[in-house]
């Protein structure tokens, strides 16, 4: 491989390891995660520093800069990726159903070991039944699909809680806390 192709795919390699990092601290900054943010800030800085004085050396090359553009948008790409993967937080999922709806659906999905809250609400043609169903991120897909499987025609809207105190999953997390640390 030429010195060219060589120091082109160095640059990409570098850029794409900076913004994958760059995209997951970012991720980790939002969803509160106070000392995993800042030491990934410091692998990612570290990266950056070594590309940047790399990239800044060899502009005279059009191949570097595109590898650069490459290895930024893709890391981006990847970093989001990452993130999906590993689907770190929770998912709050409100379900809203006619007042004819299954009147079981909240019993079976607090059986399955999901918090649910039940409440009336008003829409446009009239009462509905409004479900609260807290699950961990990386099932939310699953509970979705198991919701529309009971519930066809059910209305969801899916956020993402940065904070929770009190209640069923509060007590659930302390619980796996106390049981992570014991081990």
């Amino acid at each position: 491989m030429s010195v060219t192709w060589q120091m082109a795919l160095q640059i990409f390699a570098i850029n794409f390891s900076y913004i994958t990092l760059n995209t997951i601290r970012f991720m980790l900054t939002m969803k509160g995660y106070r000392f995993l943010a800042p030491l990934v800030s410091f692998v990612e800085i570290i990266i950056y520093i070594i590309g940047l004085n790399l990239v800044m050396k060899n502009l005279d090359n059009a191949m570097n800069i595109i590898a650069y553009a490459l290895g930024y948008s893709i890391g981006i790409g990847f970093g989001i990726l990452l993130e999906d993967i590993l689907a770190l937080g929770y998912s709050l999922q409100r379900v809203h159903l006619p007042l004819e709806a299954d009147q079981d659906l909240a019993s079976r999905l607090r059986d399955k070991g999901y918090g649910v809250t039940v409440y009336l609400g008003h829409g446009i043609n009239g009462e509905r039944l409004i479900l609260e169903v807290l699950s961990k991120r990386r099932e939310e897909k699953e509970l979705r699909d198991y919701i529309l499987s009971q519930a066809p025609s059910a209305f969801i809207v899916s956020s993402e809680p940065k904070y929770i105190h009190g209640g069923f999953w509060a007590k659930r997390m302390r619980k796996n806390r106390e049981e992570f640390l014991s081990r």
